[in-house]
């Protein structure tokens, strides 16, 4: 017996319009849902969020779209109003899908930061290739998780003049390294918009 999923999702990301037929599986994954969450509402104009409306509509209009928000929330919004920080982003983003920020740039900016300090200076191994190769913003990208790698974003955050590091990626980077300035987490919840259909719904 083969096992097939019974209902496949997929999210698209309106920040990101346009990419979701440019990429491979991108697209696939969008073909094939029977239900597309559109998230990040709340950060998308309307242009970028029409603009992947119509894209969906074409390519899959039997899917069934949930819209939501993306509430970016952080577990110690308070250390950083006024602090000069680091933040850590989720890498591939960065480098492979054109993105210039992520959740922890928005959370730095929505909670006062005074400054987000650019790493480049510190960077060394091959977080200073990939800042070489990629124009990644004034953010540390989190490229892999290899002990190499590791060692070198942790050796890159000591060193980095900053108050607080803000950690906008996917795993919370204080279970794999040692962080030895104040850090913050953040992460996206989901908050589904009035009249969609709830994921729970379908």
């Amino acid at each position: 017996h083969v096992a097939r999923a019974r209902l496949q999702v997929a999210s698209a990301d309106p920040l990101r319009a346009g990419h979701e037929t440019r990429y491979h599986p991108g697209e696939a994954n969008l073909r094939m849902a029977d239900v597309i969450v559109v998230n990040k509402m709340d950060s998308a104009s309307i242009e970028q969020v029409n603009a992947l409306m119509h894209t969906i509509h074409q390519v899959n209009p039997a899917a069934t779209v949930v819209k939501a928000n993306s509430r970016v929330t952080v577990d110690d919004p308070g250390a950083i109003r006024g602090k000069r920080v680091l933040v850590v982003e989720d890498g591939p983003p960065l480098t492979h899908c054109e993105m210039k920020f992520g959740a922890g740039v928005v959370a730095a900016r929505a909670h006062g930061a005074d400054e987000i300090v650019d790493p480049r200076p510190w960077a060394i191994g091959t977080i200073d290739e990939t800042f070489r190769k990629y124009d990644v913003g004034p953010v540390l990208p989190a490229m892999g998780y290899s002990d190499g790698q590791l060692a070198e974003m942790e050796k890159i955050i000591d060193s980095v003049e900053a108050d607080v590091v803000v950690i906008g990626t996917p795993i919370d980077l204080r279970r794999v390294i040692e962080i030895r300035k104040p850090a913050v987490r953040v992460a996206y919840e989901l908050d589904v918009l009035p009249g969609s259909p709830t994921l729970a719904e379908v």
